[in-house]
């Protein structure tokens, strides 16, 4: 089997199978059904949200994090053995979890008529804004577009990864996340990405600096348990759910500590193209508010509105 950090170097992404014991994310995910009524009565009313609407500052943080509040229930996933170890070869065993939370996958019944017309084929649908402040303590989504994880820091070194791991089964109806392996090596770029979906099947990704590759799509289906990890440049999205029922998941970006050696700095040598960028996006408003329709991954094309 080859090393995480060959597996980075190769792919920019590494399927590291069931991880996690079956009846810890059981007990996970029974507290994390507990703490509400999921469904339409997470959403604002539309004339709350249009009195006040917020785009910036809706996503879990310090203090408002459910995954940190169900601590010690939650604990178990990153004190895993195997991950410990995974990890410690690609970051220098001191690496540093810079951000832990749930993502839930929505699906469309729970979605307000009023908000539909707003987000259907945006790039990106981020639901923070339009959730009651009680409940923004997950990250609450209806499909992204392909996009790379450095797009939420800007300027940043690409010295981090990102670890997704399912808490109960995901199929294909469940918003799986769906992952374009080797799209790292073309290194950061600004999001909506240039990609074209080739007569074959692949996609031909450009960067805009002259990179170019076909990619194959991987679509990461698992069980209760599943863990997959992937570099910060590496592209990745998700269709909206199109199942009845909800996705949940915890994801963690963990950043290199400061240990002498780690994997990932053979990984960041390799690629011969920037992995830091000034400006990420191009797909917000002066507000937050996007600003562009349109959604490769489910075949829309992006246009300014």
């Amino acid at each position: 089997m080859a090393s995480l950090t060959e597996s980075f170097i190769e792919d920019g992404f590494a399927d590291l199978g069931v991880l996690m014991p079956e009846e810890a994310c059981r007990e996970l995910m029974q507290a994390v059904r507990a703490s509400r009524n999921f469904g339409p009565d997470i959403f604002l009313d539309q004339a709350t949200f249009e009195a006040n609407p917020q785009y910036r500052g809706t996503n879990p943080m310090p203090g408002r994090n459910l995954f940190e509040a169900l601590s010690p229930k939650s604990d178990f996933i990153l004190a895993e053995p195997r991950l410990k170890s995974a990890l410690s070869e690609l970051l220098g065993a001191d690496y540093t979890v810079l951000d832990q939370k749930f993502v839930c996958g929505v699906p469309d019944r729970w979605l307000p008529d009023w908000l539909k017309p707003r987000i259907i084929g945006n790039p990106v649908n981020n639901l923070g804004p339009y959730i009651r402040p009680a409940y923004r303590d997950i990250t609450y989504f209806y499909g992204i577009d392909f996009h790379q994880d450095i797009i939420d820091w800007k300027s940043r070194y690409s010295d981090l990864i990102t670890v997704y791991v399912y808490i109960h089964p995901v199929t294909a109806g469940d918003a799986p996340l769906y992952v374009l392996p080797r799209s790292h090596k073309l290194g950061a770029c600004m999001f909506p990405h240039d990609l074209t979906k080739q007569s074959d099947g692949r996609w031909l990704y450009r960067n805009g600096t002259g990179g170019e590759m076909p990619l194959d799509e991987r679509m990461l289906v698992g069980e209760t348990g599943y863990v997959a990890c992937w570099h910060a440049c590496t592209l990745h999205g998700t269709m909206p759910v199109s199942s009845d029922a909800e996705r949940f998941s915890a994801r963690f970006l963990i950043s290199r500590g400061k240990a002498g050696q780690a994997g990932l700095d053979a990984v960041n040598a390799s690629i011969p193209f920037p992995l830091s960028l000034e400006d990420t996006r191009r797909d917000l408003g002066d507000a937050g508010e996007a600003k562009i329709k349109g959604n490769i991954i489910t075949g829309r094309p992006v246009a300014e509105r």
